[in-house]
C-alpha cells in the first residue's frame, strides 16, 4: 500500500468543523439562555497621598545599591575570567575581612576552618565553596563568574559576581541570604529565599546596569509559594479612590 500524506489545512478545516458541530449539538440541549460570569471588580485608578511634601532628593539611608570592588591579591591569567582560581577568590575575601573570619567568637569561623578542605576545588569534601558558573551578563561577549560560598556555622550563604576589566578581578554584586534557589535568566541573576510568612518567599533579582558597571537590585518581590488560604469572608473592597479623604 502506498503512503498517504495529511495536508495540514485539511485536517484543521475538518478539526474545526468537527467543533462547531459538537457546539451545536450542546446548544441544543440548554435553554439557549446567556450566563452571567460574575461581579467585575470595579477598576481603582491610583490615589497620590500627602501631595503637598516636598519630594526627597537624596535618599534617607545608604543601602548600598552600587556594589564593585576590585578583588586584591588575585590575577586573571590572560584575562580569561575561568582561569581564575574560585578558592583563591573566597581567600581575597576572607583576607579583606579578618575580623569575620579568624578567632573563635568570629560570626563565620567555620568557613574559615573548612578551607582547609578546599585543595582539590570547591564542593570537595567539606570545603565551604560552591560550584562556580559562568555566563555573559554584561552583554560584551565575555563570561562573569558566579561564586558562592557557605557563611558557617550558620544558614547563611554567600553569592558574588565577578568580571574582569583592565586586566583585574572586579566584583559586581554581592549578597548574602538563606537561600532557597539561585537561577541565571539571561543578564539577571535571580535569588529566593525563605520567608517568615508561611506560604511565600522573597525574589530578588539583579541586573547588570552598563552605566554603573555593576548589577543592580532592580525587582525585590515578595511571591506566594504555597497553596492559598480559602476564606469565609470575601475580599475588602477598596478603601482608596482617586479623589482620597484624609477624613
Amino acid at each position: 500500500m502506498g503512503s498517504h500524506r495529511r495536508n495540514p489545512g485539511t485536517v484543521a478545516r475538518r478539526a474545526a468543523a468537527v467543533a462547531l458541530l459538537l457546539a451545536a449539538a450542546v446548544g441544543c440541549g440548554d435553554a439557549g439562555g446567556l450566563e452571567g460570569a460574575g461581579a467585575t471588580a470595579t477598576a481603582v485608578g491610583p490615589a497620590r497621598l500627602w501631595p503637598e511634601l516636598t519630594p526627597a532628593s537624596s535618599p534617607a539611608f545608604e543601602i548600598g545599591e552600587v556594589n564593585t570592588e576590585v578583588v586584591k591579591g588575585v590575577k586573571v591569567p590572560g584575562d580569561d575570567i575561568r582561569r581564575v582560581d574560585p578558592v583563591g577568590v573566597v581567600r581575597a575575601e576572607m583576607a579583606a575581612s579578618p575580623g569575620d573570619y579568624d578567632g573563635g567568637k568570629a560570626p563565620y569561623r567555620d568557613t574559615n576552618r573548612r578551607m582547609a578542605d578546599c585543595g582539590k576545588g570547591p564542593e570537595h569534601g567539606r570545603c565551604p565553596v560552591l560550584r562556580p558558573y559562568y555566563r555573559d551578563l554584561t552583554g560584551d561577549g565575555r563570561d562573569e563568574l558566579t561564586l558562592g560560598f557557605r557563611l558557617l556555622p550558620g544558614k547563611t550563604t554567600a553569592v558574588r559576581v565577578y568580571t574582569v576589566e583592565k586586566h583585574r578581578l572586579v566584583q559586581v554584586m554581592a549578597w548574602e541570604d538563606a537561600l532557597s534557589g539561585v537561577e541565571l535568566a539571561g543578564r539577571s541573576l535571580v535569588i529566593r529565599s525563605p520567608s517568615e510568612v508561611a506560604g511565600y518567599e522573597y525574589r530578588l533579582q539583579w541586573t547588570w546596569d552598563r552605566d554603573e558597571r555593576a548589577m543592580l537590585l532592580t525587582q525585590d518581590e515578595m511571591l506566594r509559594t504555597g497553596p492559598r488560604k480559602h476564606s469565609r469572608y470575601p475580599s475588602a473592597a477598596p478603601s482608596l479612590s482617586p479623589s482620597a479623604s484624609t477624613g
